[in-house]
């Protein structure tokens, strides 16, 4: 975390948008903006930077409704393409997870797939499914944040990338515990979507894994 001015902090920096700790209405809000692109024309860059405000609002409002805990949307400023959202207390599951006991941490990870099973089955893709874009409140719920990589899709295949992300962030961030992680994350899953669903995201992973490894051999060919 970065400091900037006396009264925004930035949080996050990312290609495409940054988030700000703000004041805003005499309350504490995350402010996502997003940055303007020297390199576009300016028409285009306006209109690609509107039309990502839109759907990311739009994303956390359909998963908060479908039941993922989200943070609230206070304002969507479409003519400067930034989000005012509630900052949510807590810390992220990236911070927690390897210091909890496995009891505590399968009951977390079977959390975090049972939300993600509740995004899919609404069609809610979140794009960016690691434990850095989960946050832990105090009173223990899981809030999912960070839509801008998100997308609405019933496609197998846009499913099975979200989880192979899930996956490859527990890999990357929780080595030691990935893989039981993961298992209570796709038990957690199938409890939403069903067995058959589960199975079918599960063989696209291995699907998406053997392209990855794939590539990865004719590169060093």
């Amino acid at each position: 975390m970065q400091h900037g001015s006396k009264n925004k902090i930035l949080m996050k920096k990312g290609a495409e948008a940054s988030i700000f700790l703000e004041h805003w209405q005499e309350r504490k809000v995350l402010m996502k903006r997003r940055i303007a692109k020297k390199y576009r024309f300016p028409e285009l860059d306006k209109k690609i930077r509107t039309r990502r405000t839109i759907k990311e609002s739009q994303l956390i409002h359909d998963a908060k409704k479908a039941g993922v805990p989200t943070p609230t949307i206070l304002m969507v400023d479409l003519n400067n393409s930034n989000i005012a959202m509630e900052f949510v207390e807590g810390l992220q599951i990236k911070q927690v997870l390897n210091n909890l006991t496995p009891d505590e941490r399968q009951i977390l990870s079977k959390k975090i797939g049972e939300l993600i099973g509740l995004l899919h089955s609404n069609s809610i893709i979140h794009g960016d499914l690691t434990t850095s874009n989960m946050i832990l409140t105090p009173s223990d719920d899981i809030v999912f944040v960070d839509f801008g990589l998100g997308e609405k899709t019933t496609e197998l295949e846009a499913k099975g990338i979200d989880l192979h992300l899930m996956k490859r962030a527990l890999q990357s961030t929780h080595f030691i515990h990935a893989e039981d992680c993961f298992q209570a994350v796709l038990e957690g899953y199938s409890r939403q979507v069903g067995g058959k669903m589960t199975k079918e995201v599960s063989e696209k992973i291995d699907e998406i894994e053997m392209r990855g490894r794939y590539i990865s051999e004719r590169k060093h060919d």
